[in-house]
Parts: C-alpha cells; sequence; structure tokens
C-alpha cells in the first residue's frame, strides 16, 4: 500500500518509448487489505493499450486462511479488472495455485507460472506464461533478469495486450 520500486517509472516508460511490450505486477502482502493494494496499483501504474494485462503477484498466505486468501486475490483482481476491463494475469507458483487458488472461478485468470530450473515444464493446465528461471543473463544489464515464455505467437500475445480502445482515464 506504500511501496514502489524506485526504478520503476523510469524503467516502465523507456521499455514503452523503446517499443517494447511491457507491464507491472503487484506483489500481493496478506498482512494488507487486498482493497488498499489495488487501489495503490491503479494511483502507481499506468498501463497503456499495448501494454500487458495488470498482473497479481500472490505466493505466500501468510495469517489468512485458504477462504481468506481466495477472497482477498478476488478483491484485488476485480477492482483491478473493473479499472483496466481486462482480466488481471495471477502469477503464482503450481503448489501455490492448486493449494489457493485452484477453484474454477479463478480459472477465467490467465495463468502466469513461475517453475523454475527446469529444461520443460511438466504442468499441464492453462497458463499463459512461463517464469522459466530467475537467473538470466542480458547483455548491457547487471546481475539477474527473469527469462519467461509467452504460451503462444507473437500475434496471439499483441492481442493479449490491452486494447486500443482502452480508456486511460476511466
Amino acid at each position: 500500500t506504500d511501496f514502489l520500486d524506485e526504478n520503476f517509472n523510469d524503467n516502465f516508460y523507456k521499455a514503452g518509448d523503446n517499443n517494447f511490450i511491457r507491464g507491472a505486477y503487484h506483489f500481493f502482502l496478506p498482512s494488507e487489505s487486498a482493497e488498499s493494494q489495488a487501489r495503490y496499483f491503479l494511483k502507481q501504474v499506468h498501463l497503456e493499450p499495448g501494454d500487458l494485462p495488470p498482473v497479481l503477484d500472490i505466493e505466500h498466505k501468510g495469517d489468512l486462511t485458504p477462504r481468506e486468501i481466495k477472497n482477498a486475490a478476488l478483491t484485488w483482481l476485480r477492482l483491478v479488472e473493473k479499472h483496466y476491463s481486462v482480466k488481471p494475469i495471477i502469477y503464482t507458483n503450481y503448489d501455490f495455485k492448486i493449494k489457493y487458488l485452484g477453484d474454477s472461478i479463478f480459472d477465467q485468470y490467465p495463468y502466469w507460472i513461475a517453475h523454475y530450473y527446469v529444461n520443460k515444464l511438466k504442468y499441464h493446465g492453462a497458463w499463459k506464461l512461463w517464469q522459466q528461471t530467475d537467473v538470466g543473463k542480458v547483455g548491457g544489464i547487471k546481475g539477474d533478469v527473469d527469462f519467461d515464455i509467452y504460451n503462444g505467437s507473437m500475434y496471439d500475445l499483441q492481442k493479449f495486450t490491452i486494447p486500443d480502445n482502452f480508456d486511460r482515464d476511466n
């Protein structure tokens, strides 16, 4: 509800200036109100047509019960979906998804699976993105970077982004 990566705006807008498909995620904190977290995300992140849908990174349940974490996730997802008129992406690992977000209501949201250090994804459900590693190397970037795979063609990826008719002032 009060933290923004100090490099977010610079990285986000420079990515757009260089014609990258860009996106933004919110790292969910179970100890904070889901509504407050969604409102903070919407205040800080100004997605535009051509950007990836917003992402809910949810990996920890904290002291919440399974029902409470499901309700919190749905609160965030629904508020952000209402604003952007697109289904947000759920980013999490397979075990968390099955244990806490396995209800069919979550099947309507695109799934970005975190599953590191394997050559082939063994998950058999529907997924849009796969974060394959967090120790990738890219020339010009100091340190490790995440490597992700999109499950589809470049055309599919472009169709997956926020549509041109999105009204950013809604």
